[in-house]
């Protein structure tokens, strides 16, 4: 869930909210992220000074949703190191991740625009994630299914490779097969 403030929203203003993130990705899996930020407050069905308070910028929005597709993330790695084996907790995240960004045109675009896509905000998102990933991938180094040679920090780069196929391919690329090859790779000779 999207959060912009400290101090717990009103329910009609965190409905609002959850409203508005509803509405952008569901127009930015249509539209792209081109979309209007007017029609992604008329999709919500809230006027434009609700979304600009929420959002002053697409930016910002995008931001925001990038934040919670990467708590998310958090979340699903929290629960497969919980209640997955060693061996396969890493590759069930990793389908799960890429599961999770199939659709999300705002997350894709900010993976394949890294150089001007704003972090502020999210680094600690990323941190968490990063702390849970690393027990995984430690764990699956010592349960032999993982390449010891495998670092935590080309997980990431792994993982946008996958998205480009979701985000300059669309429906026509296979991304589970190109993700089933990346996993493939990294299993020890």
């Amino acid at each position: 869930m999207v959060t912009t403030e400290q101090r717990p929203l009103r329910a009609d203003a965190q409905r609002n909210l959850e409203r508005i993130t509803a509405s952008a990705r569901a127009l930015f899996a249509q539209h792209g992220t081109c979309t209007q930020m007017e029609d992604i407050a008329a999709h919500a069905g809230v006027g434009v000074g609700t979304l600009y308070r929420r959002f002053p910028t697409k930016e910002s929005l995008l931001t925001a949703l990038v934040r919670e597709r990467f708590q998310e993330f958090t979340v699903i790695a929290v629960d497969v190191e919980a209640t997955t084996e060693p061996a396969d907790a890493l590759f069930t995240v990793m389908r799960r991740h890429a599961e999770a960004v199939e659709h999300d045109a705002a997350f894709q675009s900010a993976m394949m625009n890294l150089d001007s896509f704003s972090w502020e905000g999210i680094e600690d998102d990323k941190a968490a994630l990063g702390e849970v990933l690393t027990r995984i991938i430690a764990r699956a180094k010592k349960a032999g299914t993982l390449r010891k040679d495998f670092k935590f920090e080309e997980y990431g780069m792994l993982m946008c490779a996958n998205t480009a196929t979701m985000y300059f391919i669309g429906d026509k690329g296979d991304w589970r097969r190109h993700l089933q090859i990346v996993l493939d790779g990294l299993k020890p000779a």
